[in-house]
C-alpha cells in the first residue's frame, strides 16, 4: 500500500473516531441542562432522523469513492466528473424528498411514540422531529462531496468536514439548550428543538469546509480532465446501478441499530404505562435505555469495529482469489479480535456500572442496573457489524437483509412481553434475542459459502473469556476493596474508583495476554511498538 493511501485511511480513520467520540459524549453536559425528560424528547426525534439519514446517504462516500477511484485509474476522468455533476441534482432532490417526508410524518412519528391522548405531548415531539428534519437537505449533498474528494485519495476534506460538523452542532446543541432554559426561562420542549435543529447548523458548517476545500483544489481537478482519455461513455442509468449495488448493504447495516431503538420508541413508554408507570418515570426510563447507557455501551463496539474491519480488504481479497488459507487466516484474526477487545470492555463496564453512570450522568439505581444488564449487548452490536461486513468481502451481503429482518420481528414480538414482565431490562432482552438471532444466521452464511471452521476461534474464544473471568475477579476484588472507603454515588469517588479498577482490569488482562502470546497472535508487531513506547520492552 502507498504512503499517500497509508496516510489518507490514517487521516480518514482519525476524523471519523474524533467525530465519533464528539459524538458520544456531548450527551453528557446536554444532560445536566435538559434532564432525563429532556433527552427523551431528543431521542423521540433523533432515533427517526439516524434512519432517514442513513437510507438517504449510508454507503454514499463509499461507493462514490469506489466509482470514481475505479475510472480515475483507468483514466477516464471525464465518468467520475460526469457522476458528481448529476449526484449533486440527485442527492439535493432525495435530501428535499426525505424532508419532506419526515417533516410531514412528524405528527405521525410522534402519536406513535407518545401517549396519543396528551396533545402537548404530540405536539412536542412533532415540534423536536420537524426541528432536526432540515439536516436532511443538505447531508445527502455533504456525502456525495466527501465520495468525491475519497475517490481522488484526498482524505483530508472527509475528515475535516466531520470533525468541523460535529463541533459546529455540538457547540450550538450545548449553547443553544443552555441559552433557552437559563437565560430565555424557556420550556424543556423549546431547547430541544434549538438542539436538535443544531443537526442543520453542523451540516451548514461541514459544507462549508468541503466548499472551500473544492476551491482550494479545483485547479488540480480541472487539469485531470484535459488528461482523459474520452473512451467511454456511460449512461446515467449505468452509473447509478453501479453505486445503488455499491451502497445497499451500507444501508441496511447503518440502519440496523436504529430500527431496534425505533422499535423501542413505539411500544416501550405505552407499555411501562400499561403496567403502572406514570409518563415522567416512563420517559426517563426510556432516556436511560436510548441515550445515556447507549451512548456508554456503543464505545467498546465503536473500537473493536474499527480494528477489525481493516481486515475486510484482504477478506475480500483472499475470497476472489480462492485463496482457503488465507480466508480462514483473515476471517479468524477478524473474530478474534472483535472478542479480545470488546468481551473485557463490556464486562469492565458492566461491573462498573454505578460509578461509571454516577460519573457520567449522576448516581441513579436505575441507570446502574440498566448499565449493568445492557454493556455485554455490546459484543453483540460488535459481532453483528463485523460479520455483516465479511458477508460483503465474500460477496453474500444479501443474507445481511434477511438476518436483520429476522432480528427485528423477533424484537417486535418480544420487546412488549418482555417489557411487561422484566420492565426496563425487558427491551434489552429482546434486542440482545434479536441480534442473536441475525449474528446466528450471518455465521452460517459464513460457514456456508466460505467453508470456514470455527474450531480455532472456539479454542480461543475460551482463552479470552478464562482471561476475561480472571479479570473480573482481581478488578471485583480491587473495586470491593475501594467501595469500604469510597462512595460510588459520590462523583469524585466515583472518578477514583473508575481510574483505579479501570487500570487494575486492564493490567490483569493485558499481561495474561502477553504471557500467553495471545496478544501478538492476534495484533502482531504492533505490540512491540507499543511496549517499546510505555517502556515495557527493550
Amino acid at each position: 500500500m502507498s504512503s499517500k493511501l497509508l496516510r489518507g485511511t490514517f487521516i480518514l480513520t482519525l476524523g471519523t473516531m474524533i467525530s465519533k467520540m464528539l459524538g458520544l459524549f456531548y450527551v453528557i453536559p446536554f444532560y445536566h441542562i435538559v434532564g432525563s425528560s429532556g433527552q427523551a424528547l431528543y431521542a423521540f426525534s433523533y432515533i427517526p432522523y439516524t434512519i432517514f439519514i442513513s437510507i438517504a446517504t449510508a454507503g454514499v462516500p463509499l461507493a462514490v469513492s469506489k466509482y470514481i477511484s475505479k475510472y480515475n485509474a483507468l483514466e477516464e476522468y471525464a465518468v467520475g466528473r460526469k457522476l458528481f455533476k448529476s449526484g449533486l441534482i440527485i442527492m439535493l432532490c432525495t435530501g428535499i424528498m426525505s424532508f419532506l417526508a419526515l417533516y410531514f410524518l412528524a405528527p405521525y412519528i410522534a402519536a406513535m411514540s407518545t401517549n396519543s391522548n396528551v396533545g402537548s405531548d404530540i405536539e412536542d415531539v412533532t415540534t423536536v422531529i420537524r426541528a432536526v428534519s432540515f439536516a436532511l437537505i443538505l447531508v445527502p449533498i455533504m456525502s456525495l462531496i466527501r465520495g468525491f474528494f475519497q475517490g481522488h485519495q484526498s482524505m483530508g476534506p472527509s475528515a475535516v468536514s466531520q470533525v468541523i460538523e460535529q463541533i459546529v452542532r455540538i457547540t450550538f446543541v450545548l449553547a443553544g439548550a443552555y441559552i433557552v432554559m437559563h437565560f430565555m426561562n424557556g420550556t424543556i420542549s423549546q431547547a430541544v428543538s434549538v438542539a436538535t435543529f443544531a443537526a442543520f447548523i453542523g451540516a451548514v458548517g461541514g459544507l462549508f469546509s468541503l466548499i472551500w476545500y473544492w476551491y482550494k483544489r479545483r485547479v488540480y481537478l480541472n487539469e485531470l480532465l484535459l488528461h482523459d482519455k474520452g473512451t467511454m461513455n456511460i449512461s446515467l442509468t449505468e452509473m447509478y446501478k453501479e453505486i445503488v449495488v455499491y451502497a445497499a448493504p451500507f444501508v441496511f447495516v447503518g440502519i440496523a441499530n436504529p430500527l431496534f431503538q425505533f422499535i423501542d420508541q413505539f411500544t416501550f413508554i405505552k407499555t411501562m404505562q400499561s403496567i403502572g408507570y406514570d409518563d415522567d418515570s416512563a420517559r426517563d426510563a426510556f432516556a436511560v435505555i436510548t441515550m445515556q447507557t447507549h451512548k456508554l455501551v456503543i464505545i467498546p463496539v465503536a473500537l473493536a469495529t474499527a480494528f477489525s474491519l481493516t481486515l475486510v480488504p484482504s477478506i475480500t481479497k483472499a475470497f476472489v482469489n480462492e485463496d482457503r488459507t488465507s480466508l480462514n487466516h483473515q476471517l479468524n484474526q477478524a473474530f478474534q479480535v472483535v472478542l479480545f477487545l470488546t468481551l473485557p470492555a463490556v464486562v469492565g463496564l458492566s461491573m462498573l456500572a454505578e460509578p461509571i453512570f454516577t460519573l457520567f450522568y449522576e448516581h441513579s439505581e436505575l441507570g446502574t442496573e440498566v448499565l449493568r444488564t445492557y454493556a455485554p449487548v455490546a459484543v453483540l452490536f460488535a459481532f453483528f457489524l463485523v460479520t455483516a461486513a465479511i458477508l460483503q468481502g465474500i460477496n453474500e451481503q444479501r443474507f445481511t437483509v434477511l438476518s436483520l429482518l429476522v432480528g427485528l420481528l423477533i424484537k417486535l414480538s418480544l420487546n412488549i412481553p418482555l417489557i411487561k414482565l422484566m420492565e426496563t431490562e425487558g427491551a434489552i432482552i429482546a434486542t440482545a434475542i434479536g441480534y442473536a438471532a441475525a449474528i446466528l444466521i450471518n455465521l452460517f452464511v459464513i460457514k456456508t459459502f466460505a467453508g470456514y471452521p470455527f474450531k480455532l476461534v472456539f479454542r480461543r474464544s475460551l482463552l479470552i473469556v478464562l482471561f476475561t473471568l480472571v479479570m473480573f475477579i482481581g478488578t471485583g476484588i480491587v473495586y470491593k476493596l475501594l467501595t469500604l472507603f469510597l462512595s460510588p454515588a459520590s462523583n469524585l469517588s466515583a472518578l477514583i474508583i473508575v481510574i483505579i479498577s479501570a487500570a487494575a482490569g486492564a493490567g490483569i488482562y493485558f499481561y495474561l495476554s502477553v504471557k500467553t502470546r495471545l496478544i501478538y497472535f492476534l495484533l502482531g508487531e504492533k505490540v512491540d511498538r507499543i511496549l517499546r513506547k510505555l517502556r515495557l520492552k527493550a
